[in-house]
């Protein structure tokens, strides 16, 4: 490969990050979004924002069938990071709804 083809390709692939990146970004605004009515529902139900089984399975979820190149272990801790800013956000909205600070 020739260096301007290696600065060609790499010019590309950046660009389809980038563009990945976005659908990431709007995709995890998506499930943020959804956020609000987990809140309402969990509090008509009694239930606490933290469910640890429940996050276990989501991690099975995300785990199950996967065949690289990202490990089990990498797809863990990304969903691992997800969870905890959406239980963040939940507690947010729970304190709002509460009329706490």
């Amino acid at each position: 490969m020739t260096p301007a083809e290696a600065q060609a390709l790499l010019a590309d692939c950046r660009r389809k990050i980038d563009a990945i990146d976005v659908e990431l970004r709007d995709l995890l605004n998506r499930r943020a979004a959804i956020v609000d009515d987990v809140v309402r529902a969990k509090e008509a139900l009694g239930m606490p924002v933290y469910e640890a089984a429940r996050e276990e399975e989501v991690l099975r979820k995300a785990t199950t069938g996967n065949h690289g190149p990202l490990s089990n272990e990498a797809f863990q801790h990304i969903f691992e990071t997800i969870m905890r800013e959406m239980r963040m956000i939940q507690q947010v909205y729970l304190d709002q709804r509460q009329g706490k600070q």
